[in-house]
C-alpha cells in the first residue's frame, strides 16, 4: 500500500512542478508533505536551462529539510520529513492559505574558472497538504439544548469538528446515528458558511420535555482524503424551555491593531452582541471559538463584557496576525449563540537589531573567519556572501548595509528578490588586488535599520591575497583612430596595434585578436604582429564609422588580457548621383498668378558627404519662364500664366553635385495651369441692331431667335445660362436657359403691335460669375412695309435706357414720331460737322502723317473703339479661332477723331441704375452700320450732348450709346454697368444696311 501511495505523490509533485507561478527571479516547486527521504523535488539545471555538466551547485538555505546534488542541481528531501502542520511559517494558516518553504542555491560555472563568480538562485517550495490528520470534535461528548415545542424543521447548530489538514483533506461530511426513540425526531443537515461545513440538527417531530428531556445521538465526521479518516462523538440533546432569540453582534467583522510587546492586561478591543430576550435568555456570555493555540496563549476575553485582553507576551516576529471567532451565547435554558470573525494585526516595533551573516560563496571557502583570494581575480569578484536580515517589518526592517573603512571591497546585491526583511549581497573587490602591495585585509560590515531609534550591528571578515600572474597586457594608446578611404581593395593594411606586458617569459608573450565577432567579418588581425587588414570593400554610404576592440592576451596561467579600441572613419568619395525624391513632378497653378511666385517644390538628396553631397539645381531648357531656388528646391515662375494662351509647361531639372568629377541626374516637371473665370461670355448672334419680324397671328411655340454665345474659359467657367432680364412685360417670350433659343409662349393681341426689345443676360457658372448683355428686337405688325420706321425704332432702342420696357410704353410710338423730327435736324447738323472734320483731318494728314490717324490703329482714349477680344483683363488677346480685325477705313478714323476732339460725354450722369452700352465703329457680318445710317438717313443724332452743351436737349439726356454689334458685358454683380467688350467681328465693306429675320405664319 505504501509503494503505490509513494508513486502517486511523486507523480503529483512532478506534474505540479510544471505550473510554477513565481516571480521571474524565483523558482517555485510544489511537493506533497510527508514524502520519504531522497524524493526528487526539482532539477535546477533543466528548469533554468543550464548545461547538465560544468556547474557546481551548493545549498545555501533550506536545510535540514532539503539537499542538493552538487553536479546535477537536483533537489531532494531528507530524513527529516516535511510536515505542513508543524512548519514554523505554516502553523497559523487558515483554510486555503498556502504553505511555503524557502531555499537558496549558489551555482558556480566550472568551465569559465574560479574567477567567473557564482550565481545565486532563490526559490520556494509549496508544501501541499495530504490527509495525515483525523478530524476531531472539541469533546467526545457534545451537548445541545433544544427548547420544547420547537416547531418541526427548526435547525440547531452542532459544534463543528476540526481537521488540521486543509482543502480536500479537511472535513468533508457529517452523519448522524440515533436510537429508535430519536430516529423520527431528529435528522442531520450540513450547511456551508464561509467555506465551512456547519452541522445542524433538524427537529423532525414535536419534543415534550415532560415525556423525555434528553436524547443521546452519535455524530460521525469524515474528511475528504483518500483514504478517508473519521471520528465520532456523543451528541447529547437536552430538551429545555423555549428560548427563541439568538444574540446578534453589532458588526459582521471586528478588526484591531495591537502593538507588539504590549503588557499583560492591555485591552485590544471589545465585541458587543445584543439579545432580544429578557432575563437569563437575554444575558450573554462571550468566549473564543476555534481559536488556535497561539490565540489561546496570547489573548483572553472577558466572559461578561466581551473585552479582549492581552494574556501573554506578543511578539510580531512570532505571530504577525491573529484570526479567530468570538461566540456570543445567551444564558437561557435553551441557549442560542452566534459568532463573529475577529482579526488582530500585530504592529511592529523596532525591537530587533539587524543580523549579519557572512559565509563563503561558490569556490571561495571560508575557514575560521578567513577567505583566500588570488591577486589576479578581476574587479567585482565575490569573496563572500553577506546576508542581512531584520525580524521587524516596514521601516523597521529597511536595513542599510555598508563596508566600513577604506578597503577595496564593496557590497553588491546578489539577488533580485524584493524581500526587504532578508537581503543578500556579494562582498566583491572594487580594485585589482596586488599581493606585492597588500597581502591581507580586515573588512568590517555595518548594518543599520531605519527604525526610530535605529538599531545597528556589525560583523567582520579577514581576506588574504594569494600571489598569481597579476600583470595584464597594456595598449598605448588605448584608443586608436584613423581615416580610411572607401572603395579600397580587400586585404589592404589599415594599421598596426601594439601592447606591452610588465610580466616576463610566457606571461609576457602576447596574442592579438578582435573581440567583436561582427568586426571580425570585416577586419582581420595578425595574432603575432597586431597588424589589422580589411577583408571586404568599405562603403561610406552604408557605414562611415567602425568601432571595435582588439585584445592582447598573455600566455600565463591563467592568462591576462588587455584591450584597446580601434575607430576607423571611412572617408567619402563621389560615387553617388544626386537623387530626386520622385521620378517625375507635376504641379498645378492658377492662371493670372503674379510672376516670381512659387509653383512647386522638389526634393533632391545625395548619399555622399560634404562637397560631394552639395547639389545645385538648373532648369533645362532655360527659356526664362521658370527659375529654381537652390537650397529650398522651390520652382518660381517668371511669367504670369494665361490658361487660354498656354495650359501646360514641361521642362527638366538637372541636379549637379560639387564632387570632382561632378555627378548629375535629371527629372521631368510638368506645370498645369488651372482655369480662372477671367473671361466673360460674348454673344456671337444676333447683332444688337438686328431685328426679327413676326406676324400678330404667329402660333405659339414658334422659335423667335437663337441667342448664341461663347466663353473661352473652361469647365464651369465656360458653362452658360441664358435669361431674359428686361423688355418682356407681358411674358410673351421665353428663353431656354441652356440653349438660348427664344420661343413665343403667349398669343399676340392688338396692344402687342410694335417693337419689342428683349434684354438677354448670358452668365457663366464661374465663382464669381461673369455675364454679357445682348439685345434682341422683335417687330410685331401685320406688315413690315415701312422699313425705315422699323429701322428708326431699332436705332432709337439702342439709345433707350435698358431699364425701360419699350413694349410696355403706350407713348413710345408717339414719342418716336417727335423724336424722328428732332433727330433728323440733329442728324443734318452732325453730317455737316463730320464733313468739316474730314476735310480738316485730311489736310493735316497730308502735312504730317505721323501725327494723324492711321488705318486700323486704336486710340487709347477713344470711347467708341471696341476692345480687341472678350478678355478685358489682358488687352492683347483675340478670340480663339478668329482672325484679328482689319484696320478701319480712314474716314471712320477721322470721324472717331472728330468725336474725340469734340470731347462729348456720351453717358448721362443722371441715369446710374441701368447699364451703359458704347457704340463701336465695327460691326459683325450682316449687321447694319448704324453710325452711317444715322449720319445720313436718320433724323436722330448719332451723338447725344450733355446738358451743359448749348445744343443738348433735356429729353435726350437718358439716351444711352448702344453698340451696333451685339454685346455689353458685366461680371457677377447685378448692379454693374457692364464693361465695353464686344465680339471680334471684322468690318466688311458695304455691308447690308440691316439684317432681319422674317417669321411667316
Amino acid at each position: 500500500m505504501a509503494a503505490p501511495r509513494r508513486a502517486l505523490l511523486l507523480y503529483l509533485a512532478l506534474v505540479l512542478r510544471a505550473s510554477c507561478g513565481a516571480a521571474p527571479s524565483d523558482i517555485l516547486y510544489r511537493v506533497a508533505e510527508e514524502q520519504p527521504p531522497n524524493t526528487l523535488i526539482g532539477s535546477l539545471a533543466s528548469d533554468r536551462g543550464l548545461p547538465d555538466t560544468g556547474h557546481l551547485y551548493k545549498l545555501e538555505v533550506g536545510s535540514p529539510y532539503l539537499r542538493v546534488d552538487g553536479k546535477t542541481g537536483d533537489i531532494y528531501t531528507t530524513e527529516i520529513p516535511l510536515d505542513r502542520e508543524t512548519l514554523k511559517d505554516c502553523r497559523n494558516l487558515l483554510e486555503g492559505d498556502e504553505c511555503f518553504l524557502e531555499f537558496e542555491v549558489s551555482i558556480t560555472d566550472m568551465v569559465k574558472g574560479p574567477g567567473s563568480g557564482p550565481r545565486l538562485i532563490d526559490g520556494r517550495i509549496e508544501v501541499l497538504d495530504i490527509n495525515d490528520n483525523t478530524p476531531q470534535f472539541s469533546s467526545p461528548i457534545l451537548s445541545l439544548s433544544i427548547p420544547e415545542n420547537t416547531h418541526v424543521g427548526a435547525l440547531f447548530s452542532i459544534p463543528m469538528a476540526t481537521d488540521r489538514d486543509s482543502g480536500g483533506n479537511g472535513v468533508a461530511e457529517y452523519s448522524l446515528t440515533a436510537g429508535p426513540d430519536a430516529d423520527r425526531l431528529f435528522s442531520l443537515q450540513v450547511a456551508v458558511d464561509q467555506d465551512e461545513k456547519l452541522p445542524q440538527l433538524v427537529v423532525m417531530g414535536n419534543l415534550d420535555r415532560e415525556r423525555k428531556d434528553s436524547y443521546d445521538l452519535n455524530i460521525r465526521v469524515v474528511d475528504g482524503g483518500r483514504p478517508a479518516r473519521a471520528s465520532s462523538a456523543l451528541l447529547r440533546v437536552t430538551v429545555t424551555d423555549q428560548n427563541d432569540n439568538a444574540p446578534k453582534f453589532e458588526r459582521s467583522h471586528y478588526e484591531a491593531e495591537l502593538p507588539e510587546n504590549s503588557p499583560q492586561g492591555h485591552s485590544v478591543l471589545q465585541v458587543r452582541a445584543n439579545d432580544a430576550d429578557t432575563g437569563a435568555n437575554g444575558e450573554i456570555d462571550y468566549s473564543l471559538h476555534q481559536a488556535s493555540e497561539a490565540v489561546q496563549r496570547l489573548l483572553r476575553i472577558d466572559r461578561s463584557t466581551g473585552v479582549i485582553y492581552v494574556k501573554g507576551l506578543v511578539d510580531r516576529e512570532e505571530e504577525s496576525f491573529l484570526k479567530f471567532f468570538v461566540v456570543a451565547k445567551d444564558r437561557g435554558p435553551n441557549s442560542k449563540s452566534s459568532k463573529v470573525l475577529v482579526t488582530i494585526n500585530v504592529r511592529d516595533l523596532n525591537d530587533n537589531a539587524p543580523a549579519i551573516e557572512i559565509r563563503g560563496i561558490g569556490l571561495v571557502t571560508h575557514q575560521d573567519g578567513v577567505a583566500n583570494i588570488s591577486e589576479d581575480m578581476p574587479i567585482g569578484t565575490p569573496v563572500a556572501l553577506v546576508q542581512v536580515s531584520d525580524r521587524d517589518e516596514g521601516e523597521n526592517a529597511v536595513v542599510t548595509c555598508v563596508v566600513a573603512g577604506d578597503v577595496p571591497f564593496q557590497l553588491r546585491p546578489a539577488s533580485e528578490s524584493a524581500n526587504d526583511r532578508k537581503r543578500k549581497y556579494f562582498l566583491q573587490t572594487t580594485t585589482p588586488l596586488d599581493y606585492e602591495r597588500v597581502r591581507d585585509y580586515r573588512i568590517e560590515i555595518v548594518a543599520v535599520d531605519s527604525g526610530n531609534p535605529a538599531l545597528s550591528s556589525s560583523n567582520s571578515l579577514k581576506v588574504q591575497v594569494t600571489d598569481m600572474n597579476d600583470n595584464a597586457p597594456v595598449f598605448s594608446p588605448t584608443l586608436l583612430e584613423l581615416d580610411f578611404a572607401e572603395g579600397n581593395q580587400p586585404g589592404d593594411r589599415v594599421l598596426g596595434v601594439t601592447a606591452s606586458d610588465a610580466d616576463s617569459g610566457t606571461n609576457a608573450e602576447l596574442a592579438y585578436s578582435i573581440v567583436e565577432p561582427a568586426a571580425s567579418r570585416l577586419f582581420e588581425i595578425e595574432a603575432d604582429t597586431g597588424e589589422i587588414r580589411v577583408r571586404n570593400l568599405l562603403d561610406r554610404e552604408e557605414r562611415e564609422r567602425y568601432e571595435f576592440r582588439v585584445a592582447a592576451a598573455d600566455k600565463g596561467v591563467p592568462c591576462k588580457t588587455g584591450t584597446a579600441t580601434v575607430v576607423i572613419n571611412v572617408l567619402d568619395r563621389n560615387d553617388n548621383d544626386p537623387k530626386f525624391m520622385l521620378s517625375g513632378y507635376s504641379f498645378s497653378v492658377i492662371e493670372n498668378m503674379a510672376p516670381l511666385n512659387p509653383v512647386g517644390v522638389v526634393t533632391v538628396t545625395d548619399a555622399d558627404k560634404g562637397e560631394n553631397a552639395r547639389v545645385r539645381l538648373y532648369v533645362e531648357p532655360d527659356n526664362g519662364k521658370f527659375v529654381i531656388q537652390n537650397g529650398t528646391g522651390t520652382i518660381l515662375s517668371s511669367i504670369s500664366f494665361d490658361r487660354e494662351k498656354e495650359s501646360t509647361y514641361t521642362f527638366s531639372l538637372r541636379a549637379v553635385d560639387a564632387g570632382d568629377p561632378p555627378r548629375s541626374s535629371f527629372v521631368g516637371v510638368t506645370i498645369n495651369v488651372l482655369d480662372e473665370n477671367d473671361n466673360a461670355p460674348y454673344v456671337t448672334k444676333p447683332a444688337n441692331s438686328s431685328y426679327t419680324y413676326m406676324s400678330p397671328v404667329t402660333p405659339l411655340d414658334t422659335s423667335v431667335e437663337m441667342v448664341e454665345a461663347e466663353d473661352i474659359d473652361s469647365g464651369p467657367n465656360a458653362e452658360l445660362v441664358y435669361a431674359i432680364t428686361g423688355g418682356n412685360p407681358y411674358d410673351l417670350f421665353y428663353i431656354s436657359p441652356t440653349s438660348g433659343e427664344i420661343m413665343l409662349v403667349q398669343e399676340f393681341t392688338s396692344k402687342h403691335n410694335g417693337l419689342h426689345r428683349l434684354v438677354v443676360k448670358v452668365s457663366d457658372k464661374g465663382k464669381p460669375p461673369r455675364h454679357t448683355t445682348a439685345l434682341v428686337h422683335v417687330f410685331v405688325n401685320d406688315t413690315k412695309s415701312n422699313v425705315s420706321l422699323i429701322e428708326a425704332l431699332v436705332g432709337h432702342s439702342l439709345y433707350t435706357p435698358l431699364d425701360r420696357d419699350i413694349a410696355g410704353d403706350p407713348n413710345y410710338a408717339l414719342a418716336q414720331r417727335s423724336n424722328i423730327l428732332y433727330g433728323s435736324l440733329a442728324g443734318i447738323a452732325g453730317v455737316i460737322l463730320v464733313i468739316v472734320a474730314v476735310v480738316v483731318l485730311r489736310h493735316r494728314l497730308q502735312k504730317d502723317t505721323k501725327s494723324g490717324y492711321q488705318a486700323g490703329k486704336k486710340e487709347s482714349k477713344d470711347l467708341y473703339a471696341p476692345k480687341q477680344g472678350p478678355k478685358s483683363s489682358k488687352g492683347k488677346k483675340t478670340k480663339k479661332g478668329k482672325a484679328p480685325k482689319p484696320a478701319k477705313p480712314l474716314e471712320e478714323e477721322a470721324e472717331a477723331g472728330l468725336q474725340k476732339s469734340l470731347n462729348f460725354n456720351l453717358i448721362n450722369e443722371d441715369v446710374t441704375d441701368s447699364p451703359r452700352i458704347h457704340l463701336p465703329l465695327n460691326y459683325p457680318p450682316g449687321s447694319p452700320d448704324l453710325g452711317r445710317h444715322y449720319r445720313s438717313n436718320s433724323p436722330l443724332p448719332s451723338i447725344q450732348l450733355q446738358p451743359q452743351s448749348p445744343s443738348a436737349s433735356k429729353k435726350h439726356q437718358a439716351v444711352q450709346d448702344l453698340p451696333a454689334t451685339n454685346t455689353f458685358v458685366g461680371t457677377g454683380d447685378n448692379n454693374s454697368t457692364g464693361s465695353d467688350q464686344y465680339s471680334d467681328y471684322s468690318y466688311k465693306a458695304n455691308p447690308p444696311k440691316y439684317s432681319s429675320k422674317q417669321v411667316w405664319t
